[in-house]
């Protein structure tokens, strides 16, 4: 008899998400009977009654927006990389009944970079300054030896990132949005910003450019990232690290050990 196990991801709106063409794929792949992965709108005030009627075969949660945060205080603990950006992704439900926050994002982007040859670099730049920005500032902390601009729209934002740099012990240097073209001098550039906001900039890089990593897939390529391989530089996208996040879910939820990384890959490419 097989065990029914589930997981699912959560957020609203949540209809556009590929996680669970994702992960299906990835027990399929690896041959798990009885594993389903799911997805439910859910915003913060459905959040604590979800997670109360959760039964035992429940293995674990993804969580996109607006719950990251709003999940923390519903927790038995949460993990060093996701307190270091006060954001959690992942909640994986222990049979103890014990709820356990984590952050794969930050491991995800490092091992996109690390899977196209970028292990270190002394220097990088980021474009925005949100959500995202935090946990690739957080990626960065595992890999860049040197100073990281931060391209941002106001002084606000240049606080709020100063703070994040010195809490995850980053040497953060803001600079004004309207320099951004100015990024392009790095060897590694992330880009954080919304779908248009890196458009006007697309016309303005140098002759050579290093990678970018824009975290957007939809629509996808941005200007920005098609001006880029353009120019002969690589980049890496969202689906990155989409897939490279959900491969470290996948292995807490179910304790499997391998990785379904080439059939995640084939499934976000293919959408389904």
């Amino acid at each position: 008899m097989t065990t029914t196990r589930r997981a699912a991801v959560l957020g609203s709106p949540i209809a556009h998400s590929l996680s669970p063409q994702l992960h299906n794929a990835g027990y399929r792949a690896l041959g798990l009977e009885g594993w389903s992965y799911d997805r439910f709108e859910i915003d913060e005030a459905a959040l604590p009654g979800f997670l109360a009627q959760l039964g035992p075969e429940w293995a674990g949660l993804s969580l996109t927006m607006p719950l990251k945060r709003a999940v923390i205080p519903l927790l038995d603990e949460i993990t060093d990389t996701a307190a270091s950006v006060e954001a959690v992704n992942t909640v994986v439900l222990r049979p103890d009944g014990r709820r356990v926050g984590d952050n794969t994002d930050i491991p995800g982007l490092v091992a996109a970079l690390h899977e196209r040859g970028v292990e270190k670099t002394e220097s990088a730049a980021i474009l925005g300054a949100g959500a995202t920005a935090s946990s690739a500032l957080a990626a960065l902390a595992r890999i860049c030896t040197g100073e990281v601009t931060v391209y941002v729209r106001s002084e606000r934002r240049a606080d709020e990132m100063r703070q994040w740099g010195e809490r995850l012990g980053v040497q953060v240097r803001p600079a004004d949005w309207a320099d951004a073209v100015r990024a392009f001098e790095a060897p590694l550039v992330i880009s954080t910003t919304p779908a248009g906001g890196t458009d006007a900039l697309a016309e303005q890089l140098p002759a050579h450019v290093g990678t970018l990593f824009d975290v957007l897939y939809e629509p996808w390529p941005t200007p920005l990232a098609a001006a880029w391989e353009a120019r002969g530089g690589q980049v890496l996208s969202g689906l990155d690290l989409l897939v490279h996040q959900a491969v470290f879910q996948f292995r807490q939820f179910t304790g499997d050990p391998r990785s379904p990384l080439t059939a995640m890959r084939e499934a976000a490419v293919r959408r389904g």
